[in-house]
């Protein structure tokens, strides 16, 4: 009986222990050479004249607005993706999309402290926020875009 014993506990280490091992994967065979003869070079064709560079065009306020939606698609693509787990429903204090109301005291802070509150985190009296929204992948400036974004539907 002790021999029963103490082989099953061995069994049992040893089948476990080779669970683990993992073999290196295998090296596929060199591809076999070609023993024709390489090709000749041909001649590079001739490069083409540049075009003539237009005038650049004035700046005007549409090229601004560009940036400003580009940044609004931005914030609508992160609100969508990561703070609307929390901010469509309110979850843990989190200010619902759209709601003046809630939005309004934080907005009267300043657009720095929200934003900071967004990529460092905040606990507050009413609830918190972790930081990039638990999104620890996006950049600050997609954080950013998606606060004000919130912010525009907000006011």
């Amino acid at each position: 009986m002790l021999k029963r014993t103490t082989l099953l506990p061995l069994l049992l280490l040893a089948l476990l222990a080779a669970c683990g091992k993992k073999e290196p994967p295998a090296i596929p065979p060199p591809l076999p050479q070609s023993t024709a003869p390489a090709a000749a070079p041909t001649e590079a064709p001739a490069p083409t004249p540049a075009p003539a560079v237009a005038p650049a065009a004035p700046a005007t306020p549409a090229a601004s607005s560009g940036t400003v939606a580009k940044s609004e698609d931005t914030g609508k693509k992160v609100y969508d993706t990561t703070c609307f787990a929390c901010h469509a429903a309110g979850v843990a204090g989190a200010p619902k999309f759209g709601d003046k109301a809630a939005w309004a005291p934080r907005i009267a802070q300043g657009m720095d402290v929200l934003h900071t509150h967004a990529i460092k985190g905040f606990t507050g009296k009413a609830g918190m926020m972790p930081p990039k929204g638990g999104n620890m992948s996006l950049s600050d400036a997609d954080v950013m875009a998606a606060v004000d974004y919130m912010v525009q539907h907000a006011k």
